[in-house]
């Protein structure tokens, strides 16, 4: 009987607290709708504050900030979006709406062609997905063996081979692109300016030589940690040391 109660009193408050989310964000969506974009920036941080995060709640923060002219905001909200689902093609676009914006024109490094075409193909979905697909081809594969090894029909046997190989490879896929996209969603190596304008330094010291300057917006990479200050990457390769205060981890 009491475990009863204790999963009645359970499901009750899951459907209340989702109840109070889908409240939270029409009140956002309205404020956004009303052109409120400061009431929604509001409503939207403190969503993801409460019910941790989410691809739809940064996406929709950084919609809001971009429309605010906060454009620095905007990109870390759009690239937080793409860590959890990289696949969407809205962010994507809106992510270089705001990049437009920035001062700082950065040429990435050209990767070796199928570095890229891995990550292109990689970044088509999220890690979920992935995972879910692996999962899938796995148990499909597992089939595949049963009916390989148990079938008496030659041509089924050449079916579940030639099959379960494509799934065998799919799998192995599978895992490494979720392997990697949470990876990068745990790690958290980019970081974007937030300082109107700050110089890089050659060491992680103001007496260091100045190096470059870097304007708010742009996107940089963190490769190592020495008390106040961080060693980043640009995507030209270009490395220098900075202030943790005038950058913010995506």
């Amino acid at each position: 009987m009491i475990r009863k109660i204790l999963f009645l009193i359970t499901v009750c408050l899951c459907v209340c607290a989702t109840t109070a989310q889908e409240v939270d964000i029409k009140e956002a969506e309205t404020a956004y709708s009303a052109e409120q974009y400061d009431k929604a920036i509001e409503l939207y941080e403190s969503l993801i504050r409460s019910y941790g995060d989410s691809y739809e709640l940064y996406y929709n923060l950084g919609n809001a900030c971009y429309k605010k002219g906060q454009i620095a905001n905007a990109i870390l909200n759009y690239e937080r979006a793409l860590l959890i689902n990289p696949g969407d093609g809205d962010t994507r676009h809106n992510l270089e709406l705001a990049r437009e914006q920035t001062v700082d024109k950065i040429e990435p490094l050209k990767e070796f062609f199928l570095a890229e075409w891995f990550r292109g193909v990689q970044n088509l979905v999220s890690v979920d997905s992935w995972a879910t697909t692996g999962i899938v081809c796995f148990i499909l594969l597992i089939a595949c063996l049963a009916l390989f090894f148990f079938s008496r029909r030659m041509y089924l046997k050449k079916t579940a081979f030639y099959l379960g190989t494509v799934l065998l490879v799919a799998v192995i896929f599978a895992n490494i692109f979720a392997y990697n996209q949470r990876k990068e969603l745990l790690e958290r190596k980019g970081a974007i300016v937030f300082a109107a304008t700050v110089t890089v330094k050659s060491s992680p010291d103001n007496s260091g030589n100045d190096l470059f300057v870097l304007h708010e917006g742009t996107k940089v990479f963190i490769r190592n940690s020495v008390g106040e200050w961080f060693e980043i990457v640009r995507e030209d390769g270009d490395v220098g040391w900075i202030n943790k205060k005038d950058i913010t981890i995506i």
